[in-house]
């Protein structure tokens, strides 16, 4: 699995126009599958994944240090389904979207790291599998992080 993970004072997401998920301050994470996560290695990376990103020492503390986690902190998630993490951009000017994983195993990982975040403590927001969305969010730091499983 692949990962963007931004810290956030706020973010939502929109389909046709009406928002469909949203967080206050946390964080918010793109996620992808890919081909190699088919079969029963699958799960186990999302689940991996979900409880590395609630961990991380990503929030300032008292002291403007960053040594406070998403669980620390008491922040939430929104979470968004993002194929062209998957992007290929090593040849030509197309990227090529072969190394995402196919929609309905990547469909069943976004909501099993999602539901994941979930049971770990965070409140999660979601985007639509699949759906043309907007997203909107205010990053801050910036803080931006890449994670792959």
């Amino acid at each position: 699995m692949r990962a963007l993970i931004q810290r956030v004072t706020e973010a939502s997401v929109s389909v046709d126009g009406n928002v469909i998920g949203q967080t206050g301050p946390g964080l918010m994470i793109l996620v992808c599958a890919m081909r190699d996560d088919e079969g029963e290695a699958g799960p186990a990376r999302a689940k991996a994944m979900a409880e590395k990103i609630v961990k991380l020492r990503i929030f300032r503390d008292e002291a403007g240090k960053t040594n406070r986690s998403l669980l620390d902190v008491g922040g939430g998630a929104l979470v968004v389904s993002q194929f062209t993490l998957a992007a290929d951009t090593s040849r030509g000017n197309r990227p090529g979207f072969s190394q995402a994983a196919p929609p309905d195993e990547g469909r069943a990982l976004y909501e099993l790291f999602a539901d994941h975040l979930a049971s770990l403590g965070v409140t999660v927001g979601r985007g639509e599998f699949g759906a043309e969305m907007q997203v909107s969010l205010v990053n801050d730091g910036p803080m931006t992080i890449w994670m792959e499983s």
